[in-house]
């Protein structure tokens, strides 16, 4: 079956992380609700790991961490381009996203940070 993916790769302070889990935890909740097939946060374990003679670049090496702050690697599965767009959507009208207490509520990584994109999966074994 055809699947799509949106990926997300965001520095998190050490600091902030269980306030960044609390987030992704409810965050998750909406988007299973709102029909995607799986909703995943990982955080990062080996982010320079030793490839012997491959010189690859890592996520540290591109997303530049600051002092303090960890990787979280998450990821939401779809089953379609289309289907994802018809979840978002959603997601954005869901109640609890557009509570007036959500607005100011600070964010505990920097948005402005974060890598994000969607992805036709090509191997799904």
């Amino acid at each position: 079956m055809p699947r799509y993916v949106d990926g997300f790769v965001i520095p998190v302070p050490k600091r902030n992380l269980k306030s960044y889990t609390r987030m992704a935890r409810e965050a998750g909740k909406i988007w299973k609700k709102c029909g995607a097939l799986e909703y995943c946060e990982c955080v990062g374990d080996d982010l320079n790991p030793d490839m012997g003679p491959f010189k690859i670049a890592t996520f540290p090496g591109k997303i530049k961490p600051k002092r303090g702050e960890t990787i979280v690697f998450s990821f939401i599965v779809f089953q379609s381009r289309a289907h994802r767009d018809r979840v978002n959507a959603k997601v954005m009208k869901d109640p609890i996203m557009n509570d007036p207490k959500q607005k100011d509520r600070p964010m505990p990584f920097d948005v402005r940070r974060m890598l994000y994109g969607g992805f036709r999966v090509i191997v799904d074994l």
